[in-house]
């Protein structure tokens, strides 16, 4: 099976209003994203690795070699159906190999980020119950005394071990296990099937005009471990057969992304806003691309003026969140972009804006997804009581804020205290926690801080324990405490020393109170 464009050229409300779903009783991303590509046209080029030692290509024969090499490792450690294994990797051919591998087997597989510390890889690993993870040496070192199962490109079997015939899946069969950022609390694991990929498809197709022309190649500096980078690029451009770029920037800079798209042949980038800043403040220009697109917030006029002339093309903007993604988005192709705003609904996802009673309104209220998108997930991982809130009678709540202008949906912030950090969405909830642990702190609350290029910083601020005097030294310290626990992206880049928090009558931290502080603060 191939995976042929869901979306044709027609008017975005002939598209939108004639649009349904058409999953198969039986389907398996693998087949999805490989098989049926390898089967009929295996010379076709799927990956294009860029590394600082050249350009290579990896075609949807070699891609489905490498992953059954993957599978027979796995069936080697005995992971069976419903298992869950990580996926410790950053952009490579292994890492779509491994989902690859894991899904064709009915495994879970469970994206990790690289940038992740031993704290945050065990939170995950153990609330997943993972006991096997495909990584490199890299990540193998820090997995080191966890006791798990470790499988590495190197120590991978060079021949795909015997055909079998391949277990038989349902949509809503479970598949990929994607932690959200730990808004409220740990972080929640969204479990979503194998009908996800499909649910992604109109949204990505829309975004990028069109995805699946002639010469159309995609790329994103995201990292493949984010739901962004795994089935906004990587899983849809396999399904379609758009060659998707493979390179790993240790560290993005513009000079970077110009010579990835020049040596790549790029056409199609999905840039989130924090890479589209640093690019206009180096005054970067990138020809030859046909679509951009862009998710994480609305990027205003001036961004989208700025777009339209250093790129060539238009911003499209697009909309959605690890539990349902892809649910609106621009298309230069199909209506003029209004500025401020996330798009219109994507064709097979209902959405509504619901008042405090819960019905559709047209002011400003809860941005709601209706039950039946084939993007939304299946349930929070083992947490029967978060999944029933995360729901409202027939709809998904996002916990975004929102109101219709026209036909296009405008965003207005966010429930929950989420910060978003040059494109990551970052939960305060994780890094308080890491924080608590230092024998120095007594009390903690994390905020995000304005920022014009990362749209957001991680600040703390801290009440240390009696008798701990405050310093500069301190601060760089828990700065490090946290980056060496959690992820690099997330520790806070300001630290603050207060005599005492905000407090309601209740004991509870009056965080909206840090927020204007921070807010206020240059």
């Amino acid at each position: 099976m191939r995976t042929m464009p869901l979306l044709t050229r027609k008017p975005y409300d002939a598209l939108y209003s004639r649009f349904r779903w058409d999953l198969p009783e039986r389907l398996n991303m693998a087949h999805q994203a490989c098989d049926g590509w390898a089967a009929a046209e295996p010379e076709r080029l799927a990956i294009i690795e860029i590394t600082p030692e050249g350009r290579r290509g990896i075609t949807y024969g070699q891609l489905w070699h490498l992953s059954r090499r993957v599978e027979a490792a796995l069936v080697d450690k005995g992971i069976r159906r419903t298992d869950r294994v990580g996926v410790l990797l950053s952009q490579s051919p292994l890492t779509a190999a491994a989902h690859l591998a894991c899904w064709r087997l009915g495994a879970i597989s469970v994206p990790l980020f690289k940038l992740f510390r031993r704290d945050a890889l065990e939170t995950r690993l153990n609330d997943s119950g993972a006991g096997v993870v495909v990584t490199d040496e890299e990540g193998r070192e820090a997995l080191r005394g966890m006791g798990l199962g470790i499988i590495t490109e190197r120590g991978l079997p060079s021949a795909a071990g015997a055909s079998r015939a391949m277990p038989e899946f349902e949509p809503d069969d479970p598949a990929v296990l994607i932690y959200t950022s730990g808004t409220t609390g740990k972080p929640k694991g969204a479990l979503h099937g194998h009908r996800v990929l499909t649910g992604h498809l109109p949204g990505v197709e829309m975004s990028h005009d069109f995805l699946g022309q002639r010469g159309d190649v995609l790329w994103t500096p995201a990292d493949w471990a984010w739901i962004g980078g795994l089935f906004d690029v990587l899983m849809p451009g396999l399904a379609l057969g758009v060659p998707v770029v493979a390179a790993r920037l240790p560290k993005f800079t513009p000079e970077a992304a110009l010579r990835i798209c020049e040596e790549g042949r790029v056409r199609n980038v999905f840039f989130p806003p924090t890479v589209l800043r640093m690019l206009k403040a180096e005054g970067c220009r990138i020809p030859g691309l046909r679509s951009v697109a862009s998710g994480g917030e609305p990027l205003g006029p001036e961004m989208l003026g700025w777009g339209q002339d250093a790129l060539g093309v238009a911003i499209n903007e697009f909309y959605g969140q690890t539990e349902c993604n892809m649910i609106a988005s621009s298309s230069g192709a199909m209506f003029p972009a209004v500025p401020g705003t996330i798009g219109r609904p994507v064709p097979g996802h209902k959405l509504a804006v619901l008042d405090v009673d819960g019905q559709p309104c047209d002011g400003e209220g809860d941005i709601a997804v209706a039950r039946g998108s084939a993007s939304m997930m299946l349930e929070y991982w083992r947490k029967p009581r978060e999944t029933a809130a995360k729901f409202r009678g027939r709809w998904m709540l996002t916990g975004d804020r929102g109101m219709w202008d026209g036909a296009h949906l405008r965003f207005k912030g966010r429930e929950d205290d989420v910060i978003t950090s040059s494109g990551y969405r970052i939960g305060p909830s994780e890094i308080e926690d890491c924080l608590m642990t230092h024998a120095a702190v007594a009390t903690v609350c994390v905020v995000g801080k304005p920022d014009p290029m990362r749209t957001e910083i991680v600040k703390a601020y801290v009440v240390l324990k009696n008798g701990t005097p405050a310093s500069d030294d301190l601060a760089a310290e828990l700065q490090e405490w946290v980056k060496s626990r959690l992820a690099s992206y997330s520790y806070p880049r300001e630290v603050a020393f207060l005599d005492e928090l905000p407090m309601t009558v209740t004991g509870k931290v009056i965080r909206k109170d840090l927020k204007a502080r921070a807010a206020s603060e240059p």
